[in-house]
């Protein structure tokens, strides 16, 4: 591997870590927007569903723009793409800017996970499990550090409706350049002509692809929820107005979510997903009793625990598909992946945001974790019945619809 690929690797990850925390950003900030503006958690939820809509016209089409013209050109334009939407955030005077400051941010960051994550394994082709394992820490890393700096300038900087989006605009830049100074990652064959067609996913890998699938979409339905709604519903359980409290219990679920991926890397892949899946399940409904109490320490350490087995749920499923997916299809498998993991997200938090309207976030909070912990449940019963696909058995040709 050539010196330029070795540091490419990192900057890849390092930029998938600064989109994931764009992406999450504002979470802290939606109480200073409704505020001042007024809006109802309906909005809110529309706010940031309006990401994980675009994020999906993105995962659409990325995957197969990436295989056929370079991982390059994508990533550079959606860094063009993700600075503007920051640049719309910062001069935000009104909800509209708001959206359409996550429908750039959608764009942008979907590219850069789909795009970013093909590239990691063309540059390392025979190490997919450690390059799933490598994204999903970088992400948890990259949200919580980003949630909890805003949070803290939330509640003690000037200008916290500027600056998190100022600084996250140099670093997502420096991002840029080294995507613009490194090689382009996909050397190997690419389709002769473009053909952006439904995402599909190798007929061998079919039933390794539904677990990790149902895996993140269980998981990714709790992200959206806890990125948009919950900082308000912690803090209004804890009886407290304090921006950073709201802030850090989505910063220590994302911090340990990270920790649990590390770990979980020293078990087999399905196994640890499994984990994750039924420990996930358990922990919503641990967060039902959470905000029933009202403590805040309870509170902060319930999210923990949720975070642990979040990110070993979504960590492992990712790496167990890198273990399994075929070179010749990485852009369109992984399109297909963050497709029903942005659905997941998106779907179940404007539902949320709705049913928090007509009645309240407090009301529904509970209906909706013991439905989540049902489908992550669920996840792992699946998990527990797939056999697994030995790399040397998948047939890159052939191909079916998930």
């Amino acid at each position: 591997m050539s010196t330029p690929a070795r540091w490419a690797y990192p900057a890849l990850l390092m930029l998938a870590a600064v989109g994931l925390g764009v992406s999450a950003a504002p979470a802290p900030l939606y109480g200073i927007y409704a505020s001042d503006w007024g809006f109802a958690p309906i909005t809110t939820t529309v706010v940031f569903a309006a990401y994980a809509v675009a994020a999906l016209v993105a995962v659409l089409v990325v995957g197969a723009l990436s295989d056929r013209f370079g991982r390059r050109p994508v990533l550079l334009t959606a860094v063009g793409l993700v600075l503007a939407g920051l640049a719309v955030f910062a001069l935000a005077d009104g909800v509209a800017a708001l959206v359409v400051a996550r429908v750039l941010h959608g764009l942008g960051v979907g590219s850069i996970v789909v795009a970013g994550s093909a590239a990691l394994l063309d540059l390392r082709p025979g190490a997919g499990a450690r390059a799933g394992l490598h994204t999903g820490v970088a992400f948890n890393l990259g949200i919580a550090v980003v949630v909890f700096a805003v949070a803290v300038d939330a509640q003690l900087g000037l200008a916290p409706l500027v600056t998190p989006y100022v600084v996250l605009a140099v670093l997502v830049a420096l991002g840029g350049l080294a995507v613009l100074l490194m090689p382009e990652p996909h050397t190997g064959d690419r389709p002769a002509r473009l053909q952006v067609s439904r995402p599909r996913v190798p007929r061998a890998i079919a039933a390794d692809f539904r677990f990790s699938a149902l895996g993140v979409m269980a998981s990714w339905s709790v992200l959206g929820v806890f990125l948009s709604l919950f900082p308000s519903i912690a803090a209004h359980a804890a009886g407290t107005g304090n921006l950073l409290f709201g802030g850090a219990v989505v910063a220590v679920s994302a911090a340990t979510a990270a920790v649990s991926q590390l770990i979980g890397a020293r078990w087999p892949a399905r196994h640890a997903a499994v984990t994750g899946d039924l420990g996930t399940a358990v922990s919503l409904l641990a967060c039902i009793g959470a905000v029933a109490l009202g403590n805040g320490p309870v509170l902060v350490v319930t999210s923990s625990v949720l975070g642990f087995f979040f990110g070993l749920a979504f960590g492992s499923s990712l790496r167990h598909l890198g273990q399994v997916v075929p070179a010749a299809h990485r852009g369109e498998v992984m399109s297909a992946f963050y497709l029903l993991a942005y659905s997941a997200m998106a779907v179940p938090t404007v539902l949320a945001g709705w049913a928090a309207t007509v009645w309240s976030a407090e009301t529904i909070f509970a209906p909706f974790m013991v439905l989540v912990a049902l489908a992550c449940t669920g996840a792992g019963v699946l998990g527990l019945r797939v056999r697994g696909t030995a790399p040397d058995e998948v047939e890159a040709p052939a191909a079916a619809r998930v």
